[in-house]
């Protein structure tokens, strides 16, 4: 910075103001100091800075499925929201496993980073007791967790329960009264809460409920493959299916193309989340679309917001889907 300064003829607290833009300079002292940085290959020593300034404008993101085209668009919109921050992403998959989920939480804390984002394992116990004892800014992102354990933590999602009786009570209004469920991982908050609101709504409508009808997909593309087809060799296969989410609807379409059933005339389906291809399915998928843009945002925000005041009260968000009625219910396009 010393030599930065000496080319520009500048201080190096100027140097340091243009850097950082946290002091207005004139235009040709900041075209000063940027020829001489470019002259002289300088480098700012981020290390030393975060040491002095308790700040390294990195957060960590902890994701797993990163292969799951929803969570893909979550991770490109919290990448966007951080970089118009300021911040860059540190993004870590901790593979669903929840004791190395407590690891990669702790690494992410032993290089500094200002805050964590936590897409949350089906037992999170072990991070958050780490991220609580250290004292580590963290948003809850996605699955939400209800109970005491996050209590003082800021929370971001979708809402699920309404969400997902109204994709179900949709099949219903078709007429359908043999209607499937492949759901997401066990133990997930989105797994169960719409479990809850597949089941509130065919209690609602007085449409009995068969255990065999409810399987789970795990939330990943083969395990859904398989539950679909375990469920077309029932007796009594299902009209109509809910899928938990859009790494499962590829599964469940494989199976249904693999059986020769037609959508929506053998089965119809539709699913929790859209994405960028739904509407290259024939026919075209009927989806609870996560706002995913707002969500990843918001996430970035509270995460901010947290930082600079830690005695904040913790807020919780739940951002309505939008129901995409195409055509693989039953409706005409």
């Amino acid at each position: 910075m010393a030599d930065v300064a000496r080319r520009a003829g500048v201080s190096t607290a100027t140097v340091s103001h243009v850097l950082n833009n946290t002091r207005a300079v004139s235009a040709d002292t900041r075209a000063a100091v940027m020829s001489a940085v470019e002259e002289t290959a300088y480098t700012p020593n981020t290390v030393a800075r975060s040491l002095a300034t308790n700040r390294t404008t990195t957060i960590g993101l902890v994701l797993s499925a990163i292969s799951n085209p929803y969570f893909g668009e979550l991770l490109s919109s919290a990448e966007s929201a951080a970089a118009a921050a300021g911040y860059t992403l540190l993004l870590v998959d901790p593979h669903e496993d929840p004791a190395y989920e407590r690891t990669v939480v702790a690494r992410l804390h032993h290089h500094r980073v200002d805050g964590v984002v936590l897409a949350p394992s089906a037992d999170p116990t072990e991070a958050l007791d780490y991220l609580a004892r250290h004292e580590v800014p963290t948003v809850l992102l996605d699955r939400l967790v209800p109970d005491g354990r996050a209590a003082t933590l800021d929370q971001v999602g979708s809402e699920n329960h309404d969400a997902t009786a109204t994709l179900t009570r949709h099949l219903v209004e078709h007429g359908h009264r043999r209607i499937a469920l492949v759901a997401g991982l066990s133990g997930l908050t989105t797994t169960e809460e719409r479990r809850r609101g597949f089941a509130h709504a065919l209690d609602d409508a007085h449409v009995p409920r068969d255990p065999a009808l409810e399987v789970s997909g795990e939330s990943a593309t083969d395990p859904a493959r398989a539950a679909m087809a375990k469920l077309l060799a029932l007796p009594e296969p299902p009209t109509a299916v809910v899928v938990g989410n859009n790494s499962m609807t590829i599964g469940v379409v494989a199976a249904l193309r693999e059986a020769g059933a037609r959508v929506p005339d053998d089965v119809a389906v539709v699913a929790f989340d859209d994405f960028a291809w739904a509407d290259l399915f024939s026919p075209r998928l009927t989806v609870m679309a996560q706002p995913f843009e707002r969500i990843a945002a918001e996430a970035v925000r509270l995460l901010l917001r947290r930082r600079a005041r830690p005695e904040a009260s913790p807020e919780v968000l739940r951002l309505p889907p939008s129901f995409v009625v195409r055509e693989s219910c039953g409706c005409t396009g």
